[in-house]
């Protein structure tokens, strides 16, 4: 997945910059707060049921965005399309981590210090052009 972002209009949602549309969003939202509410792990079983109540349209959720602010709804999201854009996208940039013994996903900070190695690479690519590190 790329990332794009405009550091001038850099949003206070991270949500905004990882999923490009805003039903994305909310579903990646979701399964954070599920995943959260489960101790910050939960089982592949447990991610199945989450998706499969996404994919039936029976996931009930306060939302905090506008014009469904305050109100409970019921989501409905694709399974497949779950799996696609949505989890795996969070496992490849390390926001969430399957353990593939005990088979659960928990929630990681991998994404943090994946970025802090391409601010790295970015140095030392200033530094092979001979540059010093400008602010």
């Amino acid at each position: 997945m790329v990332i794009l972002f405009d550091r001038f209009n850099l949003p206070d949602d991270v949500f905004e910059i990882i999923f490009s549309t805003g039903q994305q969003k909310i579903v990646g939202r979701e399964l954070l707060k599920y995943i959260a509410k489960n101790k910050g792990e939960i089982t592949k079983t447990e991610m199945s049921a989450f998706a499969t109540k996404l994919h039936d349209g029976v996931w009930e959720t306060i939302l905090d965005v506008p014009p469904y602010k305050g109100k409970r709804v019921k989501l409905s999201y694709n399974k497949r399309q779950f799996y696609d854009r949505i989890l795996t996208p969070m496992k490849s940039m390390g926001l969430i981590d399957f353990d593939l013994y005990k088979k659960t996903y928990r929630l990681s900070l991998k994404f943090t210090s994946d970025l802090t190695k391409v601010s790295a690479m970015w140095r030392s690519e200033i530094r092979k052009l001979g540059l010093p590190p400008i602010d």
